[in-house]
């Protein structure tokens, strides 16, 4: 993340990602197979990091093998071609999009910070500071409900942002500055379609 300043000279916190470049997969129609959609592929590997029919897939389309296949649907296939090259220029300033990726995983996590619990008294004898309490009632029913919120695996999930506006675009370097925070790490993988408003 950074920040840019905007005409008014209002500092506006942006993230900067590289998008792409990705490449046309794949074309699905509604006449082959019965929706809309086009498939791309992004970051280039080795043969031997793909299995055969990975590598046929590809081979078919045209395509260097590819590390990460992930498939769209659109209202018009016809605009994609097989093999084509999509950049940061398919996107405009001003849009609205829907980023999605892995956020930071933060391991085992008690109460507190994993489900935003409130603390114990703080006084000398009450010897329970940041514990979990009861987790249910007793002899009835004699287990604990499910969805209990309990301590537990913290983070590391995937979870889409919706509605970040796009501030500016780098087509020469291939880049989009996207306002406000984005899932996960740097260097992660993410998903960005455009968004799709409803009402």
């Amino acid at each position: 993340m950074t920040q840019i300043f905007d005409e008014e000279g209002n500092a506006v916190p942006v993230t900067v990602i590289q998008a792409g470049p990705c490449v046309v997969t794949q074309v699905k129609t509604a006449q082959t197979d019965g929706y809309t959609a086009v498939q791309i592929g992004y970051a280039s590997v080795a043969e031997k990091a793909l299995t055969k029919p990975e590598l046929g897939h590809l081979a078919k389309a045209g395509a260097t093998p590819m590390r990460h296949l992930k498939e769209y649907r659109v209202d018009q296939a016809d605009e994609f071609e097989l093999g084509q090259s999509l950049t940061a220029e398919w996107f405009e300033p001003g849009q609205l999009v829907d980023v999605t990726g892995t956020s930071i995983g933060k391991g085992f996590s008690g109460n507190q910070k994993r489900h935003n619990f409130r603390r114990g008294p703080m006084s000398h004898g009450s010897k329970n500071h940041r514990l979990p309490g009861s987790i249910g009632p007793g002899t009835t029913p004699g287990r604990v409900y499910p969805g209990k919120k309990m301590a537990g695996q913290l983070g590391s999930k995937r979870v889409t942002t919706r509605k970040l506006q796009v501030v500016k675009i780098d087509a020469e370097n291939n880049l989009l500055v996207i306002k406000g925070a984005i899932p996960g790490k740097p260097g992660g993988v993410l998903s960005i379609a455009p968004t799709n408003v409803v009402g």
